[in-house]
């Protein structure tokens, strides 16, 4: 492969096709919490950008070094999403119906580690992009990983913001909501992955 428009676009393309799970999350972190001020809702785009780039980054030198164990291992990408995914999106569903059942108290805020887990949860099928990006030598592998950690960004910035907006006219049941997003998410990573 060489430095041309094809290796942007493809760089570009990858991002967003493996941002797409980020984005769903995200936006169901900005409908749990709809007064999500603009630093945090660039920290957490931040976190899932970084995860999408450093998957591929680990995928490639997995490929140039530890190919056969990488494969073994590949085997059960879909089964940890579905499992981080899952406990997430349960217990923001507990909580939220636990929440209907109390006062209406303000949703519980996103921790770090349940979105460090989010990271993981939504970027390790990304771990696969370093089969397709094999042949790169390590600077266009590093340019293509950044290239995703932008669009990743972007995109779940605008995954945050949308969950935000309706998150203030869903109010009470946003939780809920979010959480059965994150199951689902987790069941179709599950689905695609063992199909």
């Amino acid at each position: 492969m060489e430095w041309n428009l094809e290796f942007f676009l493809t760089s570009i393309l990858l991002g967003l096709g493996l941002a797409m799970d980020a984005f769903s999350v995200s936006l169901a972190n900005g409908l749990n919490e709809a007064g999500m001020k603009p630093p945090r809702m660039c920290g957490i785009a931040g976190v899932f950008a970084g995860f999408q780039a450093l998957m591929p980054l680990i995928g490639w030198i997995c490929v140039h070094t530890l190919a056969t164990i990488f494969q073994a291992f590949e085997a059960y990408i879909p089964w940890i999403a579905l499992i981080l995914l899952c406990w997430i999106g349960g217990k923001m569903l507990y909580e939220g119906l636990r929440r209907r059942d109390a006062d209406q108290a303000p949703p519980a805020k996103l921790t770090l580690t349940a979105l460090l887990v989010q990271g993981v949860a939504t970027s390790i099928d990304a771990l696969s992009v370093g089969f397709t990006i094999a042949e790169y030598n390590w600077q266009m592998a590093l340019v293509c990983a950044l290239l995703i950690a932008i669009v990743t960004f972007a995109v779940c910035l605008a995954g945050i913001r949308i969950g935000k907006t309706f998150g203030t006219r869903l109010a009470g049941k946003a939780s809920v909501f979010g959480g059965v997003i994150l199951i689902l998410i987790g069941l179709e990573i599950f689905l695609t992955g063992i199909l």
